[in-house]
């Protein structure tokens, strides 16, 4: 579904703010792969992120989604097949909007637009359905304000919307990491239960280890720009916190250092 191969990307190159975000990544997931992506600061998880959706350029290398090469495709391009929930609950929806309206915006991604009525009977049905499957009673408050919603309520609502056409590709960047304790269980439980019914692939960012365990049939380190560590099936079910940061140990030849992964252990 996915390949990386060789991806190289430099920041303020020339200068001496230079920095090697990714340093020939090379990847493959297959169609339903469940990736969860841990490292620490500037390891370049959301860089990696960043370049399959096409927010920068890439310097080198090839990224393929679903056979065909998107490399050079702009951001706009790619929406259609890519769905991303962001760090932020506030940057995924339209606060101005009706729940409803955000989703009629998410449904009709990549689809080309018409004078016609701006939501159907039929389509407003199949989003009361679609909230009803949150089970934060969204689906009785659709023609709500989306900023009157909490951050878990949005960040759940732009979950929905990023997979309700079901994408090529899920991209979750850290999207539980603005939300407390509580809400963002709630959040990851939503997003095993969507990506499971639905059979999505998935890459999601985390700095909680036991949740990179835990959550999908993969996992994948970074570090300094570059993959270190890849394990997937029975191997990363087995897994602890403890043998997570020897092996990061062992294959970068330093200690881990990352405030936020270390407490979230």
């Amino acid at each position: 579904m996915l390949i990386l191969k060789n991806v190289e990307k430099t920041f303020n190159k020339g200068t001496i703010n230079e920095k090697k975000a990714l340093q020939g990544v090379n990847l493959t997931l297959n169609q339903g792969d469940f990736v969860t992506v841990i490292g620490g600061n500037g390891a370049g998880k959301s860089t990696m992120l960043n370049m399959i959706a096409g927010v920068y350029p890439i310097d080198k290398g090839t990224i393929i989604l679903n056979g065909e090469d998107i490399s050079r495709k702009p951001e706009y391009a790619r929406a259609k097949f890519l769905g991303r929930v962001f760090q932020d609950p506030m940057m995924g929806t339209a606060a101005g909007m009706e729940i409803e309206e955000n989703l009629a915006l998410a449904y009709r991604r990549g689809l080309k637009r018409g004078l016609r009525w701006s939501i159907t009977k039929g389509e407003r049905e199949r989003y009361h359905e679609a909230l009803k499957t949150l089970g934060l009673g969204l689906e009785d408050r659709m023609t709500t304000k989306v900023g009157l919603l909490s951050g878990g309520q949005r960040q759940a609502l732009t979950l929905l919307m990023a997979s309700l056409r079901k994408p090529d590709l899920l991209l979750l960047d850290e999207h539980t990491a603005a939300l407390d304790p509580k809400t963002a269980a709630k959040v990851l439980e939503l997003t095993e239960e969507i990506i499971a019914r639905q059979k999505l692939t998935a890459l999601m960012i985390t700095h909680n280890m036991r949740d990179a365990i835990r959550m999908g049939n993969r996992l994948i380190m970074m570090h300094e720009g570059r993959i270190i560590y890849d394990v997937a099936g029975e191997e990363k079910k087995k897994l602890k916190v403890s043998q997570l940061l020897e092996k990061f140990e062992q294959v970068s030849g330093e200690e881990f250092a990352n405030d936020r992964m270390m407490l979230a252990k």
